[in-house]
């Protein structure tokens, strides 16, 4: 478990791709948590189209799944480096634990939060407040997720969020929260750390 600050996203990006490189069948699998300045990535399936108004905000192409997201100040980002061959279990039960890590977080705040069918992430009622995307290489994957702890949600008005045109957005504080972005990293590490690493059933 690494808790690495705000860091710029193009850096920690590389740095996931090379420990993937380097892994070794015995490497331990790690989660990097962390915020990141404003970016929007746009993943392989990506399309332009999405990005549907002009901002300053840097769009970095990436090579996770899925569509254009937005990553910012007050929303902590997991992001997940394990070896599924070691795991014993595939990429969809690796997000199915993910969601739950966060759905079982929200939870204890009070909050009940939900999968939507066919679109990754975790949502409370009907807005999303978590996003999915990783890659698998050589069984190992990178990648993780964000959840939208204490945020500015502005910058999500400029995008069809994962592609989905007027998916609505939120975070823990327009919830009535008032988890801080420290506290909300360590209740996620500690979540994540039992839903990914220890036998688990959804």
């Amino acid at each position: 478990m690494r808790h690495l600050g705000r860091v710029d996203y193009e850096p920690i990006w590389r740095a996931m791709q090379d420990f993937t490189a380097r892994r070794l069948p015995d490497t331990p699998d790690e989660i990097w948590l962390l915020e990141h300045p404003p970016v929007y990535t746009q993943g392989q399936a990506g399309k332009p189209e999405h990005l549907i108004a002009a901002t300053r905000i840097p769009v970095v192409p990436i090579d996770r799944g899925g569509q254009i997201t937005y990553h910012g100040p007050g929303q902590v980002v997991a992001y997940v480096l394990v070896d599924l061959r070691r795991r014993g279990y595939g990429i969809r039960e690796l997000v199915t634990r993910m969601e739950q890590a966060v759905i079982d977080v929200l939870a204890a705040q009070g909050v009940t939060a939900a999968r939507l069918s066919g679109a990754p992430g975790v949502y409370v009622n009907g807005a999303k407040i978590a996003a999915l995307g990783l890659r698998v290489k050589h069984g190992c994957t990178y990648h993780g997720l964000a959840w939208n702890v204490a945020m500015d949600l502005s910058p999500f008005a400029a995008i069809n969020p994962c592609g989905y045109p007027g998916l609505a957005v939120t975070d823990c504080r327009s919830l009535g929260s008032t988890l801080t972005v420290a506290d909300a990293e360590q209740a996620l590490a500690e979540t994540l750390q039992r839903t990914i690493y220890l036998p688990y059933s959804a």
